[in-house]
């Protein structure tokens, strides 16, 4: 059976690999939106915390012994511990500045993280496998479809949910919008602002770390993995609406399958489809699909 000239299996399978790809997107660009609607710093650490995330999963095993599903865990706790550093030794000092600022800031941030690992482990990539759980594939009979990809896709959606679930429609996430717009309204109450924003850190960066322990069996583990990967999740965050929660989601695992679909049949665009919807998106609604003008 054939869709508009390609193969079923074959077009299942971009779509598929777009929808692996889309999860990624829609976690780091979630994490991003958490960081930069609630504590206004366009975190462009991101890609690197990303990156450490997988590389502490491979050093967890390759030092310690520690399995996957202890790294599904730890990883992402010490990224954010680590996170909660760099929020109160350096972005607590920028917050009333220029965005721009906080900007540079992550991106020295990011650089110093890269370069340290780089000298470190080179840039030559290093295998992690899945879990003997989630190795192998199921044949669904129209397709074969590899369980470590499903995990990746389901996991990633309960992270999502789960964190926009607490945003929107938790007390903590309505302190959380308030603290940003009236922290002294809300330090009126009893809550510990300050505290509030470092968490808030720690928690975005989290994500991009689980990310990243998710990543470490699909694609080599590499100081640089998070290099191209962060500029396409920026794209993402733009068309979804900066700071947009449920933008970020629903926009990464779109344009994860929209790129799977270009792949299939104009595969010189899969790399630049992305950013062309970005300058469309620009052109007719500035704040992006889901965001609002401030």
């Amino acid at each position: 059976m054939e869709i508009f000239g390609v193969p079923l299996p074959a077009m299942l399978s971009q779509l598929l690999l777009g929808l692996v790809n889309g999860s990624f997107y829609a976690v780091l660009s979630l994490g991003l939106a958490v960081i930069f609607g609630l504590l206004n710093v366009i975190n462009f650490a991101h890609g690197a915390l990303f990156m450490l995330g997988a590389v502490l999963a491979w050093l967890g095993l390759e030092l310690l012994g520690l399995g996957y599903w202890w790294m599904l865990l730890l990883a992402p706790l010490s990224v954010g511990a680590f996170g909660v550093l760099i929020e109160r030794l350096l972005l607590q000092w920028i917050y009333e500045l220029d965005p721009l600022y906080g900007l540079l800031l992550t991106l020295g941030v990011a650089m110093l993280i890269e370069g340290l690992l780089r000298a470190q482990y080179g840039v030559s990539g290093l295998p992690y496998s899945p879990p003997e759980q989630l190795s192998g594939a199921v044949d669904l009979g129209f397709m074969v479809l590899p369980v470590y990809r499903a995990w990746v896709v389901g996991a990633s959606l309960a992270a999502c949910l789960a964190t926009w679930f607490l945003i929107e429609r938790t007390p903590l996430g309505a302190y959380l919008r308030a603290g940003t717009e009236n922290p002294r309204l809300v330090e009126a109450f009893g809550i510990n602002v300050p505290l509030m924003v470092t968490l808030t850190y720690g928690a975005g960066v989290a994500l991009a770390a689980f990310a990243g322990v998710l990543a470490a069996p699909v694609m080599q583990v590499s100081p640089l993995m998070g290099q191209n990967l962060i500029i396409v999740v920026f794209a993402v965050v733009v068309i979804g609406g900066m700071g947009s929660i449920l933008g970020s989601i629903v926009t990464g695992l779109g344009l994860g399958v929209i790129e799977g679909l270009t792949r299939v049949y104009y595969p010189e665009a899969s790399a630049t489809v992305v950013f062309f919807i970005m300058v469309i998106v620009l052109l007719l609604r500035p704040a992006g699909l889901f965001g609002r003008s401030r």
